[in-house]
């Protein structure tokens, strides 16, 4: 978990040093993103400073250090994330005759947009990842985000200036950038319980949209009118995912799954710092803890935090799973005291409104977990691409009971479901519109269809890998 901090502001061309020094200072508010490490870059002729905090998980030496240039001097990259599909890209490359100074995927990003550019690039990377790349050939700017959004990344203005960073304090911390409510986003955040990008709660701040690129010349920054690029689309992965159901029988799916997701872990667990595993007992911990074991052999950590509370406290189902695998497992149980000493300080940690109470229990745990590792993997995302488990026993349930009914009439249902205002499809039944789609598609192969779906996804690296604080 790096921090990336920059500012491009033309009419500052001339006193760089200054800049950077600004720049600095902006990422200095980033500090607990990068402990390791901090660098800083400018750009005289052009008004830009690249500033960056870092926390080493590959390629531990100066080799690893940014901001870094490209060895065509063309490109200058802070980035923060992982690109998991680096060695690949890698061996690639050097086939092409690239040759590699160090051993960091950073270098190879940077290798990659020589080699293709940078929007063939981004299409190639499967990973986490947020990054601002300059490009001082062509005189762009170019701030990318990974396809979910797992890494953040804002932007706005203070006078003539462009801003960036991972997070809205180091833009805050600019000074020519006033703080002003964004009351339009104040209805966001009572719908979803965060403020979805890409609004912020600050007038003058957007959040980047996942899977898109944002780029920026001297002639779009005046009119302040940078360019998106969506890469990717979850409704294109869908939609495929639909029209090209897993041919194979169930048990053929479940083998490809299966697949995906050690390849998604195995890969998830390339560093050069030590790695672990949150453990809660559920189903998506549980099964990353095993894929983690299965790949590493032995010696895997896991960690949980537990509860006195005995309806929140999952602790003894997953020091249960942990007996099971083997692993080194280590937990906490926390007080209401713990719990409510972390409420002051989550406003520093999210910089706006966010209702999720898993929030607290998150904190404590990671922690708990710093102390023994720098990297952790962790189940969450699976419900997500899974449509929540329980989903599946009462939709095969409701479907034996539809099935009865007239094809027009099941067809004419479908439609109904599914054409339910967006805005609303948070409430409870809407749980149960992506099911509706695929029976409504394709009821007999309710769970093919799915699998074939999270098989799309997961060849994006859709699990998430936090490196901690």
């Amino acid at each position: 978990m790096c921090g990336i901090a920059g500012i491009w502001t033309p009419d500052a061309a001339g006193s760089a040093p200054d800049l950077r020094a600004l720049a600095e200072t902006m990422a200095r508010t980033l500090a607990h993103r990068g402990p390791d490490d901090h660098g800083a870059w400018s750009d005289t002729s052009d008004g830009v400073a690249l500033a960056h905090r870092r926390l080493s998980i590959i390629d531990l030496s100066p080799l690893g250090a940014q901001p870094m240039i490209s060895s065509d001097g063309r490109f200058v990259i802070v980035y923060n994330g992982e690109v998991y599909n680096f060695p690949e890209l890698r061996a690639e490359l050097e086939s092409k005759g690239h040759v590699f100074r160090g051993r960091s995927d950073t270098e190879v990003l940077l290798t990659s947009f020589m080699e293709w550019g940078v929007e063939a690039s981004i299409g190639r990377f499967v990973g986490m990842f947020a990054f601002a790349l300059w490009d001082r050939a062509r005189r762009e700017l170019h701030l990318a985000r990974d396809p979910l959004g797992i890494k953040p990344l804002y932007y706005g203005w203070a006078g003539g200036a462009f801003l960036f960073a991972s997070e809205m304090k180091a833009i805050c911390a600019h000074p020519g950038f006033t703080r002003e409510l964004n009351t339009g986003a104040v209805p966001l955040y009572f719908h979803f319980g965060y403020v979805p990008s890409p609004h912020s709660i600050y007038r003058g701040i957007a959040a980047l949209r996942p899977g898109c690129l944002l780029k920026i010349d001297p002639e779009a920054l005046r009119r302040r009118e940078p360019r998106l690029i969506p890469y990717w689309s979850a409704k294109d992965v869908v939609e495929k995912a639909l029209s090209d159901p897993f041919p194979g029988a169930e048990t053929d799916a479940a083998r490809e799954l299966e697949r995906l997701l050690r390849r998604s872990v195995r890969s998830h667990m390339i560093s050069d710092v030590p790695v672990g595993v949150f453990l809660s007992g559920g189903v998506d911990s549980s099964l990353v803890a095993a894929l983690a074991v299965a790949e590493s052999g032995a010696g895997v950590k896991t960690f949980t935090v537990g509860f006195e509370e005995r309806r929140y406290n999952e602790a003894a189902e997953a020091s249960a799973v942990a007996r099971r695998l083997g692993t080194a497992h280590t937990e906490m149980y926390a007080s209401s005291r713990d719990a409510l000493d972390v409420v002051p300080r989550l406003p520093e940690m999210y910089d706006e409104p966010f209702g999720d109470s898993s929030q607290i229990p998150t904190f404590l745990v990671s922690r708990l977990t710093r102390k023994h590792v720098t990297v952790v993997l962790s189940g969450d995302g699976g419900d997500e691409l899974f449509f929540g488990y329980g989903m599946y026993p009462s939709v095969m349930k409701a479907w034996k009971s539809s099935r009865r009914a007239p094809a027009p009439l099941r067809a004419l249902c479908a439609r109904a479901l599914l054409a339910i205002s967006p805005a609303t499809r948070r409430l409870p039944p809407a749980a149960l519109l992506p099911p509706a789609r695929l029976m409504g598609r394709n009821p007999e192969n309710l769970r093919e269809s799915a699998l074939r779906l999270a098989r799309g996804w997961l060849a994006r690296g859709f699990y998430d890998f936090y490196p901690m604080r």
